[in-house]
């Protein structure tokens, strides 16, 4: 029986090198425990059991190839997200930007139009001015 836990444990401790090194044989590649047993040709059991040493090697290995150690793992997560979040608010900041340019040239346009109506009228023009209070 020690025979096939070593077995077990030299094709689980070969396939995290494969996965960590990038060159899978038997899964997609994914540093992941369920990819690491298809890599090992194991049950997902049995690194979550059996070998949990190794599955925690694992884990640990993989945040050193992401360069961020374990207990950082999370806040590196919601960087991520806040950087998404921000590129998405400076996109719609420009498109918003780009929309205020186009209402104040309409809007400097209109009101040349009117100033041209009352020059040509004099003072009694068919554009009645609306007045800007409620009354």
């Amino acid at each position: 029986m020690a025979t096939d836990r070593d077995a077990e444990r030299d094709a689980i401790t070969a396939a995290i090198q494969r996965l960590l090194d990038g060159r899978p044989t038997r899964s997609t590649g994914a540093l992941t425990t369920l990819q690491l047993a298809a890599e090992a040709g194991v049950k997902r059991w049995v690194l979550t059991h059996k070998h949990v040493d190794l599955k925690e090697e694992f884990t640990r290995r993989k945040s050193e190839v992401n360069g961020i150690p374990p207990a950082f793992q999370h806040l590196h997560a919601r960087v991520v997200d806040a950087e998404a979040i921000a590129r998405a608010l400076r996109e719609d900041n420009g498109r918003l930007r780009e929309r205020v340019a186009v209402y104040a040239q309409v809007i400097h346009e209109l009101r040349t139009e009117l100033d041209r109506r009352t020059d040509i009228r004099g003072q009694h023009s068919l554009v009645r001015t609306l007045p800007t209070s409620a009354t």
